[in-house]
């Protein structure tokens, strides 16, 4: 298992991945046109590519006996997607393929992440959480993350509401 980090050329990888992703855990709660209305734009080839390049968007790749399991988006400074926190450091995206969720390996991503948010020289690590998602956030919670705001996330047509939750980093 490694960890490592997404290069622009890697872009049709990622976007496969993230698609994956995506429809495995959101699926069952959104159509197929509001899945690809929301491909279309949040993993485009233009989009993943800015984002690549973007010196304040990071993106790993788990790789698990080769094949790619899991990623994780971490975002800082103007690239967060709300700018509610001086010296925020937002945990964007972390997904796991289905295959190779229960594995811990979900953990080993959220920790990873927490050690870069700690590197960081930010305040706070935040993130955004499904309101319905009551899982995920008694998992933030357990790691000390509060609600301090919502904001809504558009799937296609369809608008839901991401809770914001945040935790001061140690330094």
């Amino acid at each position: 298992m490694t960890i490592s980090r997404v290069s622009p050329d890697q872009w049709q990888a990622l976007q496969t991945l993230c698609q994956a992703t995506f429809a495995e855990t959101f699926g069952q709660d959104n159509s197929p046109a509001e899945l690809e209305a929301y491909f279309a734009t949040a993993y485009s080839e233009e989009q993943l590519r800015s984002e690549l390049r973007h010196p304040q968007f990071a993106t790993y790749v788990l790789t698990v006996d080769g094949n790619w399991a899991g990623y994780l988006k971490l975002n800082w400074g103007s690239a967060q997607t709300e700018q509610e926190l001086d010296k925020g450091f937002e945990i964007q995206r972390i997904y796991l393929l289905k295959a190779y969720q229960g594995q811990g390996l979900g953990q080993v991503l959220f920790n990873f992440a927490l050690e870069q948010a700690d590197q960081s020289g930010q305040d706070w690590v935040w993130l955004g959480v499904w309101e319905h998602n009551h899982k995920a956030q008694a998992f933030y919670e357990r790691y000390g993350f509060e609600k301090f705001s919502e904001h809504r996330f558009p799937v296609g047509d369809k608008i839901d509401t991401d809770w914001l939750m945040k935790r001061r980093i140690t330094k």
